[in-house]
């Protein structure tokens, strides 16, 4: 049975590779045949990633879409949780989360016990997902908190924000001289940058 790795982290700064080798070895243990690996540095509460959404392109009918843990796959809204289930089974994939136990049964045949074990899987995965977007939400809400009473204690105090990639800065001024008749997009490309990136350059040196 052919098999697609789903790899995802938030930020650039995690690795969403972390967990390949044990998903491989998960997938080898399970007699999995791996098609292919999609990693993605984007947040969970996006339905449109572009990996998730070329592995739902790529996979065929049959085939395991095999996750690490289910905040890996989702930290979605109830509405978009229900939208991704629904692409997955319109897909006819079969959903895997490693550590998730009564998804393993998935890479088997179904007699009348697998279709009691699906029903069950299926509400331990909601379960799931719904604690992955509360944990997010409180993420969110801590975060907030805690710049509000920074806020109240030093009135004049101001984010520090990521800061500007100088080198990146520099790359994209040099493109814009060289090539003033090009468009921000194409520039971006060049830079391996975001477009919004390139607008923010142009207005600050403008």
């Amino acid at each position: 049975m052919n098999a697609h790795l789903y790899l995802r982290a938030s930020t650039k700064d995690q690795d969403a590779n972390r967990a390949r080798n044990a998903l491989e070895s998960f997938a080898g243990d399970k007699g999995l045949n791996i098609v292919d690996m999609y990693a993605e540095n984007i947040s969970g509460t996006k339905l449109h990633r572009p990996e998730l959404m070329r592995l739902l392109n790529t996979a065929q009918r049959g085939d395991v879409l095999l996750v690490e843990s289910v905040d890996r796959l989702s930290r979605l809204s109830q509405v978009d949780w229900e939208k991704l289930k629904t692409m997955i089974k319109e897909k006819g994939l079969r959903l895997v989360i490693a550590d998730l136990p009564t998804s393993h049964m998935m890479v088997e045949d179904k007699g009348i016990t697998g279709q009691i074990m699906e029903v069950i899987n299926n509400m331990l995965l909601d379960l799931m997902s719904t604690m992955a977007r509360l944990d997010q939400d409180k993420r969110v809400e801590r975060i907030n908190q805690g710049l509000a009473n920074k806020r109240v204690a030093e009135p004049d105090w101001k984010p520090a924000g990521k800061g500007k990639n100088a080198a990146l800065w520099e790359q994209v001024k040099s493109l814009m001289a060289k090539h003033p008749t090009m468009s921000a997009d194409q520039i971006a490309k060049l830079a391996d940058c975001g477009v919004a990136t390139v607008y923010r350059i142009k207005r600050e040196t403008a």
